[in-house]
């Protein structure tokens, strides 16, 4: 008898609730307690003397890579960035500890949100088993007291949708438009700029960005510039000029992270073809994109 399998890996993920979506009282409700989730000051000032921003940039990137290789769920990542942000603004931290930390907020916000977990095991892995397993649990429980396991926190995805279906957009333009979203939404999650942004002003610049790099066809002119920017502040209850200021961030984010990557290209490609390709890199050098349609995200 032949044996067929009929496993599907695949993440399984619960559809739209629109009794959700579009009941004006859960939005509400994520503005009223978004802010309890934020940051209460700089701790790089005030806690941490042996952690530096440059070093929370290192761990939040290596904790995407880790992330986008496992085919997390968008919502971990950012997810973990605030535990790790909460429990350094009460708990002074040494920098060897930095990593360990990163691989806590990755494993309790994939508990959170993935139908499967990452592992203690795997985690250990990825930081070249510098660590164990069970010093990560031991972690785990020390974070977990310090946030007094309140590990539900409102982050920008929780926004996204609530966002996007509240504008006149082209519903075969929705799939690409979120996945841009969520982008900016992880690039900022890696810039500690801002760390004490309200989620909701993040996923609402983030859609403004979104939607203005792709620059959509659309007979309805209310996505456009000014119009955009105030239906947009409108649905989350945020001031017009502080919604742009949050959103020309955004796009300076993403060009000085596509400017680091080119580079780092350019150098690879220098050494791998040697010094006497420097002259091709400078003529194939090309220009900022003037939209984020060229990019690949």
């Amino acid at each position: 008898m032949e044996l067929l399998c009929l496993e599907i890996d695949a993440n399984i993920r619960a559809r739209p609730d629109p009794n959700l979506l579009f009941d004006d009282r859960v939005l509400q409700s994520l503005l009223t307690i978004e802010e309890r989730f934020l940051p209460q000051h700089s701790y790089f000032k005030v806690v941490q003397k042996d952690i530096q921003p440059f070093m929370r940039r290192m761990v939040a990137t290596w904790m995407l890579e880790v992330c986008e290789e496992q085919k997390c769920e968008e919502e971990v990542f950012p997810l973990a960035m605030n535990y790790l942000d909460r429990f350094l603004t009460v708990q002074p931290t040494k920098k060897c500890n930095l990593q360990l930390l990163g691989a806590v907020c990755m494993f309790l916000a994939s508990k959170l949100k993935e139908t499967r977990p990452l592992t203690a095991e795997k985690l250990c892995i990825y930081t070249d088993n510098s660590i164990r397993p069970q010093e990560l649990l031991e972690w785990e429980l020390v974070v977990l007291g310090k946030l007094k396991w309140n590990l539900a926190a409102v982050t920008p995805n929780d926004f996204i949708e609530h966002i996007v279906r509240r504008l006149p957009l082209p519903e075969d333009k929705l799939t690409l438009i979120r996945k841009h979203v969520q982008t900016f939404i992880a690039l900022c999650a890696t810039d500690f700029s801002f760390a004490m942004y309200p989620p909701s002003m993040i996923a609402t610049g983030s859609v403004g960005a979104a939607i203005c790099g792709l620059q959509l066809d659309s007979a309805d002119h209310s996505q456009w510039g000014d119009n955009l920017t105030d239906l947009l502040a409108k649905i989350t209850n945020t001031e017009v000029d502080v919604l742009k200021g949050c959103q020309e961030q955004i796009e300076s984010v993403l060009v000085d992270s596509l400017r680091k990557s080119r580079q780092q290209h350019q150098q690879q490609q220098q050494t791998q073809r040697g010094p006497s390709s420097k002259g091709l890199e400078e003529l194939d050098q090309s220009s900022t994109p003037t939209d984020v349609r060229d990019v690949n995200l």
